[in-house]
């Protein structure tokens, strides 16, 4: 059983992988046809960023659909052939009530409203001075999203209990509801400031998936460890085009996707309190930028040249793809501390 469901897992990843990779050249010329390019905030607002930045205006965005069009495609494709045919491809079918619709109705959602906001942007309409939504609307946004995942979960499903590594289960009763929007919220937020650097948000969301799909495994969540290899092979096929010099973005409709995902399946498996370690890189971006926002109201400087931090190693003279890697492999590293405490506990 354990190895069949193994099997499973990498085929829907070499799958996803291939048809992702596919469907990348066709995604891209559209969005160079329509003229689908980034738009930066005023120089004025962000002098550092700007500078740094400038050069990368008028490069597609959007190019999180590959990533979310892929997997919502497949699992549609083989829910129907499991619907209406039998035989081994039946078999591929990861729709299953308890474990993946809410992941991916969640990465549905998210990705609409983050293509919405990659459109406005692009046009250079909202309030924000590049284009898009300003931070506040995109905090509604997220806090809305997190508010009708911790209804779902509190009252449809009756989950009212947290993990405590090496300690176990305790029911916190309705404070689970506050703690569930906090860590949607967290992650949405986190993800959009991480997506500043060319394959950064991808190489960091790869290894918290693979650590979250690992987990699912372990708990015998099949189906929700079958999607997360699907959603595996479509970011390393995003990763492909995205690295340093990045052909496209990946745009708010990838971070916002990936970033609401990842908390959901956290809640889903019960391990919010690792979820740190899957995602440390995103907590390290959302402290610098909060760091930042106070030093600047409290103290009236700045602590950082240019905030989320990835900036301000960028504004130190560190390449690009320097400052990417290095996170990667502190990620890679937290993520696997992460499965061993999981692992012992």
């Amino acid at each position: 059983m354990i190895f069949t469901e193994a099997a499973r897992v990498i085929v829907l990843f070499s799958i996803s992988f291939i048809v992702a990779l596919c469907v990348t050249p066709f995604w891209h010329r559209f969005l160079k046809k329509h003229n689908f390019g980034k738009q930066l905030r005023e120089e004025k607002d962000t002098p550092v960023f700007y500078e740094l930045h400038k050069k990368k205006i008028g490069t597609p965005t959007a190019g999180g659909v590959i990533i979310w069009g892929t997997v919502l495609g497949l699992a549609i494709i083989f829910g129907i052939i499991s619907r209406f045919f039998d035989g081994p491809w039946t078999y591929l079918n990861f729709i299953n009530r308890a474990e993946t619709y809410l992941p991916l109705t969640a990465l549905f959602i998210a990705a609409i409203l983050g293509l919405v906001d990659d459109w406005i942007g692009v046009l250079k309409i909202g309030g924000a001075s590049g284009g898009g939504l300003k931070i506040r609307h995109k905090s509604i946004i997220y806090i809305i999203l997190a508010a009708i995942g911790a209804w779902w979960f509190y009252f449809r499903l009756g989950w009212d209990t947290i993990y405590v590594p090496f300690l176990g289960n305790f029911v916190i009763g309705a404070w689970y509801i506050p703690i569930f929007i906090f860590i949607i919220f967290a992650s949405a937020f986190s993800a959009n400031e991480t997506d500043g650097l060319d394959g950064l948000l991808g190489g960091v969301s790869l290894f918290a998936f693979v650590a979250l799909t690992a987990v699912a495994f372990v708990l015998h969540r099949y189906d929700l460890a079958a999607f997360g290899g699907a959603m595996i092979g479509a970011l390393l096929a995003f990763l492909w085009n995205n690295i340093y010099p990045a052909k496209f973005f990946m745009g708010d409709t990838g971070s916002m996707s990936l970033g609401i995902t990842i908390g959901i399946i956290a809640m889903l498996t019960n391990t919010a309190l690792l979820l740190p370690f899957f995602v440390i890189i995103l907590v390290i971006e959302s402290l610098s930028v909060i760091i930042q926002v106070i030093s600047k109201k409290v103290r009236g400087k700045k602590v950082f040249r240019s905030a989320p931090i990835h900036h301000h190693f960028e504004a130190l003279g560190w390449p690009e793809s320097q400052i990417t890697m290095r996170f990667w492999i502190i990620s890679a590293i937290s993520c696997a501390l992460g499965l061993i405490i999981f692992f012992l506990s």
